[in-house]
């Protein structure tokens, strides 16, 4: 598929969003459009699965009925493979193309629809959505599909003030989706898997401040994935702590031939939901995921195992309790202090640590406050640097390029076992953007940069710099990157007297111009 296709398949899955938008706002019309091209993919995965197991029987899924000879024995053999192989079961009535045509009823043009020739198929479509939940109880996806369709009400008066309103927006969804092939027999391209992350992307755009709960810039993302991959082809494992909607897990393992398994944890009970769903939607096999719901500080759920990539772009300078309790926590405790309850950046940095393998690399996304301010955060920056010897980089990213916030932003990372134990790498990015409307964005070029400069340790001139540890203890561990790095432009010399003979010709110039307009004025009979 060529990068025009896929533009335009992006297009009209954004069209077909916008019809469901009405009087909702992006995150709620989100969760039904989204939720609907999962269940799409899943009955098109279901479909070529059962497909090829009937082959020899040289008969089509979606043809058996209660009347086919062998039908139910056919359906019992189906669902146990499908919930080994796929983890979830539809019957051939439950597929979305069937619940689409049946939607439509009569009518033959899907863009001028009659609400009178339509069928009702609201309650069904309900009932499959739990249906494919109840397929899963007590099989090892169980916890994969639980309540994965919760946010889809149905019967929500934001999707129409009465039933049969409800039921023609629903239907119309329904049959323009059916019109696109995902290509899901196309095992190499990935076509609906990158148009999801362009609608995920689309609707964190006009998300506002709810975007970064959920949503790490593409480009951002990249950084992050070629740093903690960096000369590895493969990973055991890839973590993150606070993943939204999966993206930057996925990304990472765009960057190598594979992750044997991937790690998350969000607290946000729609956004982990979002997360499966996209895990699901890229080819993940449920057995290739473990993501958690539950606030990761607090609670968290993958505590005593370690990773060999970490990335996060966790939510900055967030609330926590600090609990005193938590300074005999193995994640905490020998650091001798808790990051401030009000500005929770560094408690992630310390929880990743602790998950961090001695393989490993992890790269985090923090306000640039964690780089100079002090009390607690200095303490335990310092005992990082000092004690530790963890921190191997830190980079300046420009300002507005995360939704929702303008702040200037840093990525740090950090190695347990480091190459190059004697420096830290400094990198001032942050004048390197294009601005596209109000949004401040990193193109190809400017990532390469970020990545090969890290990579290759080069010194650029007001750009990069190596800094000794005992350059950074002189500075008394303040990471503030223009310390590191110079970035000033001196001004070119202004040459004071050959400015004002400048003035002096124009003051010159302008007495002679006012005698001129004097002689205009009084030849026609004005005062000047």
């Amino acid at each position: 598929m060529s990068e025009d296709q896929k533009r335009i398949l992006e297009q009209q899955l954004w069209n077909i969003a916008n019809t469901l938008r009405g009087k909702m706002n992006a995150d709620e019309f989100r969760d039904y459009i989204l939720g609907f091209i999962f269940y799409k993919y899943l009955s098109e995965k279901m479909d070529l699965f059962a497909n090829e197991i009937l082959k020899q029987d040289k008969i089509k899924f979606r043809e058996i009925t209660s009347k086919t000879a062998n039908g139910s024995e056919f359906i019992d053999a189906i669902r146990e493979e499908a919930l080994e192989k796929l983890g979830y079961f539809l019957k051939p009535e439950e597929l979305f193309s069937e619940v689409a045509k049946r939607g439509m009823g009569d009518n033959e043009d899907v863009d001028k629809f009659d609400e009178t020739k339509t069928n009702f198929i609201l309650e069904d479509l309900q009932k499959i959505l739990i249906n494919i939940q109840l397929s899963t109880m007590g099989t090892d996806s169980e916890e994969d599909f639980d309540n994965l369709f919760e946010d889809m009400d149905l019967n929500s008066t934001k999707l129409g003030k009465t039933a049969d309103a409800r039921n023609l927006i629903i239907a119309k969804v329904l049959t323009h989706l059916d019109k696109i092939d995902f290509k899901l027999n196309h095992t190499e391209l990935d076509v609906l898997g990158d148009a999801y992350e362009y609608l995920i992307g689309q609707f964190a755009s006009g998300a506002g401040k709810k975007a970064g709960e959920f949503y790490t810039p593409q480009e951002v993302s990249k950084i992050l994935a070629k740093i903690v991959t960096t000369g590895k082809h493969k990973l055991k494992s890839v973590y993150d702590p606070t993943c939204g909607s999966g993206s930057l897990l996925l990304r990472v393992a765009r960057e190598v031939k594979e992750v044997n398994t991937f790690y998350g944890q969000e607290m946000n009970r729609t956004t982990y939901n979002l997360a499966r769903m996209n895990m699901i939607l890229h080819g993940v096999h449920y057995r290739k995921f473990d993501i958690k719901q539950e606030d990761t500080l607090e609670h968290p759920q993958h505590i005593d195992q370690q990773f060999e990539a970490i990335v996060a772009n966790p939510p900055f300078s967030a609330q926590w309790s600090a609990n005193p309790l938590f300074t005999s926590d193995d994640r905490f405790s020998q650091y001798g202090k808790l990051a401030p309850g009000s500005k929770a950046d560094y408690a992630f940095v310390q929880h990743m640590i602790h998950h961090l393998a001695d393989n490993g690399t992890m790269a985090i996304v923090l306000p640039h406050g964690v780089l100079f301010r002090g009390g607690a955060e200095l303490h335990i920056r310092k005992y990082l640097i000092e004690n530790k010897n963890f921190l191997d980089a830190v980079i300046g990213l420009p300002a507005n390029i995360f939704y929702g916030t303008s702040i200037p932003t840093c990525i740090l990372v950090f190695k347990k076992c480091r190459e190059n134990p004697d420096d830290v790498m400094f990198i001032d990015a942050s004048n390197d953007f294009d601005k596209v409307k109000t949004q401040n964005i990193l193109r190809p070029e400017h990532i390469d940069k970020i990545v090969e400069t890290y990579r290759n340790r080069t010194v650029i001139e007001k750009y990069s710099h190596c800094a000794s540890l005992q350059e950074i203890a002189d500075n008394e561990y303040n990471l503030n990157i223009p310390r590191y790095v110079d970035t000033f432009e001196e001004e070119e010399e202004i040459d004071i007297y050959a400015v004002m003979k400048e003035i002096k010709t124009l003051e010159a110039k302008r007495s002679d111009l006012d005698k001129q307009i004097d002689v205009y004025f009084k030849e026609l009979g004005l005062i000047f």
